[in-house]
């Protein structure tokens, strides 16, 4: 299972830095523009610290497997990392209109994607706090 926490680890720190091409991929300086400084201040600040935050979690995954499976403390942490993940995976369905991606094969593709890989991440960070 160790195996498994580095690898998603390691997608983890990708998606992180993917987050640096929202901004040109969704056309924010055109979408953005449109709105108040600080409402377009606020977007990119979240997104920064969003990115970092799944960054360090990747990264605490990849360095830190053992730990996070094995230690009191880590089952722990790995529990909270599950449960935010498995937040993620309701948002997916429930956070954004199926009107973004549905008919849309490319955006379907993603959306199943992503829901596969949130399913993932919460299964593989819950299990170890329930294992001896």
């Amino acid at each position: 299972m160790e195996i498994h926490f580095k690898i998603a680890g390691v997608l983890l720190m990708v998606l992180a830095l993917l987050h640096f091409y929202f901004p040109k991929y969704f056309n924010w300086k055109q979408e953005l523009g449109k709105i108040s400084l600080i409402n377009r201040q606020i977007m990119y600040v979240h997104s920064f610290f969003i990115a970092f935050a799944v960054f360090l979690v990747g990264l605490l995954a990849f360095t830190s497997a053992g730990e996070l499976m094995q230690t009191a403390l880590g089952k722990r942490i790995s529990l909270g990392i599950g449960i935010f993940w498995g937040a993620r995976l309701i948002i997916q369905f429930f956070g954004y209109s199926s009107k973004l991606w549905k008919g849309k094969a490319f955006e379907t593709t993603v959306h199943i994607m992503l829901a596969v890989f949130w399913t993932c991440l919460t299964a593989l960070f819950i299990l170890p706090y329930f294992s001896r």
